[in-house]
Parts: structure tokens; sequence; C-alpha cells
């Protein structure tokens, strides 16, 4: 297929430009004069213009400062960023350490009463020991009963007591709860008597205060002393139980572990268990008829009363020599022995539940 000739021709002008631009071919007369003029120019002035070596050196020397700078920042960030980080944190728990400070008065209801809760929890977290956690249960629920005896002091809203007596009431269960089950375990009569103690004197100082609540919150009381009495009934029917083979039911309750009922076979065994002293029977009676140890015999035919006075001779003879009589004779019996019966031996249950085994 044929090229057009007007392309050709063009093509074949502008290499032949190229060609006179670059010095290669000799330049016709009047052919592309105006156009290798401005070329010329045009390097004159680039070469005016072009800096000097130490002009370039210097800007070679900035461009590599500014990519290293570049390179580093990232690195630069992350540790402004780390160190913001650590200072927030710190900034946190300062604020947090004075506001937990700050609500250590704080009653049911004011803002930073929230913050005094979630402190208490916190602690509890930090518990391990069951019985050491039932006794810091135990311990914020009376000190809600003394942030309630404030609030009628001072006439808070109704709304306040209710929050009271809530958690009131939800330090308790956990309390006893706990508590129950650690004296379920490992006995103690003494634990149980001062926690009755304890539920009987909140009890008496919930009862000051119902007078001055408000009347909306006066059920709220009287249904935290309900708990009361049925904490102390739960006392008492428990250490009753503690000497038995079975202490509880199995279940629970919202005041922990119930205890069992019916009769109680006792656990010697038992850190509660005080066992009565062991007295041996009394001997049995002598039989009919035997010789009592200090009896006399009957004495015998034999007249051994002493004379009173002289013997008075017979008429007419001599009279016979004095003949000194012995004394009674006691004869003695040894005394009667008998063997007292074996004491009855209670062998306890191999299985709890079943009845005792008795030998003798």
């Amino acid at each position: 297929m044929g090229v057009p000739g007007w392309f050709a021709r063009e093509r074949a002008d502008g290499d032949r430009f190229a060609d006179l631009v670059d010095g290669g071919a000799e330049t016709p007369d009047d052919e592309f004069a105006h156009e290798l003029a401005l070329v010329g120019g045009l390097r004159e002035l680039g070469a005016g213009g072009a800096p000097d070596a130490e002009t370039r050196q210097r800007i070679r020397d900035e461009i590599a400062g500014r990519l290293a700078e570049a390179e580093a920042s990232p690195k630069r960030r992350g540790h402004a960023v780390a160190n913001l980080a650590a200072a927030a944190v710190a900034l946190v728990l300062a604020l947090g350490g004075i506001t937990l400070l700050l609500s250590k008065d704080a009653l049911p209801g004011d803002p930073l009463y929230g913050i005094k809760r979630a402190g208490e929890s916190a602690s509890l977290g930090l518990t391990f020991d069951e019985r050491d956690k039932a006794k810091k249960h135990l311990e914020f629920a009376a000190n809600r009963v003394g942030e309630l005896d404030e609030l009628t002091r001072q006439g808070a809203a109704t709304g306040a007591y209710f929050t009271g007596l809530a958690d009131f009431e939800t330090d308790l269960r956990a309390g006893v709860s706990q508590l129950t089950s650690v004296v379920t375990d490992q006995g103690g009569q003494t634990r149980l008597a001062e926690l009755r103690t304890w539920a009987r004197q909140q009890s008496d100082r919930l009862g000051l205060q119902v007078g001055h609540a408000p009347a909306e919150a006066r059920d709220k009381f009287a249904a935290a002393r309900v708990l009361l009495d049925k904490v102390q009934t739960r006392t008492s029917d428990l250490g009753s139980r503690l000497v038995c083979y079975t202490i509880t039911t199995g279940s629970s309750d919202e005041l922990g572990a119930v205890p069992a009922a019916g009769d109680c076979v006792r656990n010697p065994g038992s850190s509660d268990a005080v066992l009565p002293p062991v007295t041996l029977p009394a001997p049995s009676p002598a039989p009919a008829g035997s010789p009592s140890p200090t009896s006399v015999p009957p004495s015998s035919a034999v007249d051994t009363a002493t004379p009173t006075g002289p013997l008075t001779p017979p008429a007419g003879g001599t009279p016979p020599p004095v003949v000194a009589t012995p004394g009674p004779t006691t004869r003695t019996s040894p005394p009667a022995t008998t063997t007292p019966k074996p004491p009855l031996i209670s062998i306890p249950p191999l299985i709890p539940g079943l009845p005792p085994i008795t030998i003798g």
C-alpha cells in the first residue's frame, strides 16, 4: 500500500531539521533559518542560567537532607504517640485516684456514689480468700446502713433510699452465702454466732431509721429487716447441724446452703462436736441369800457371856478354879466380786444417712 506524497515530504523535512539541530548536516540557504535561530537562542539562554558547581552541590545536599528527614519522621512520630499515650494513661490514673478518694464519703444518689461502688468491686476482685470476701461484703453492707442513717438526717429523696437498701441486700446475701459455705466446709460455731449478733445489730439500726425515712421507702426497710431475721434463723439452724453427719440438704437459696432437717446422727470427728463423758453402768446387785461383806454370822450355841462377879462356891466344898473364857469371835467372809457389764460401743455409720452400729 502506498504512502501519500505529502506525508513522505513532511517526514523527510523533519528528519533533515533534526540533522541540522544536531549539527550533522550542512545548512542550506534560507531553509529552516528561522527555526535554527530559535534553537540557538534557547541554547544560549539555558547555558547562561545554569547553576555553577557550588550551587549544584548545595542543592544536592538539601535534597539529601530532606530525604533523611522523611525517613526518620515515622520513628519520631511513633515515639511521640507512645509518649502521648503514656501521659494520657498517667493522667487518667491520677484523675481516677483523686475521684476515688473524693467518692469515699459519697452517699446513694450522689454523682460519685457509682465510683465508690466500683472501687468496692475492685477491692473484692483483688481478694481471693472466700472468708475475707465474705467479711468485705458484710463490711460494705454495714456501710450502707450507715449511709442510710446519714440520708435520714439530710432528708434525701426516696430514690436514694431505694438505691442504698438494694445495695445493702445485695452485699448481705453475698456475704452470708459465702460465710455459710466456709462454715459448712471448715466448721465454726463462733463465726455463726458472730454473724447472728451482727445481723441483730443491723436490724436494730434499721428499726431506728425507718421512722425518719419517707413513707414510700418504709416497705423497703421492712423487707431488709425481714431478710436480717432470716439470716439469724439460718445461722441458728445451721449451727445446730454442724455436729451432724448431714449438715445441709445439698441445695441453696439466696442465703446460701440450706440446713438439713430430720434426725441428727452425730459426727464425732466434727470440729464442733462435744462428746459427753463415758459413764460405766452400775454393778448388778448381789444375789439374794448371799452374805453381806460386813455381816456377822450368828453366835454359837455355847454361852460365851462374861461373868459379872465372883462365882459362889457350892456349900461345903472348895471353890473351883476361875477359867477365863474367850470373847466372841467374828468371822468375816471375803467380799463378793461382781463383774460389770461391758459398756455399749457405738460405731458411726460408714454411709451418711444410715443408723449407727451398736455393740454390747
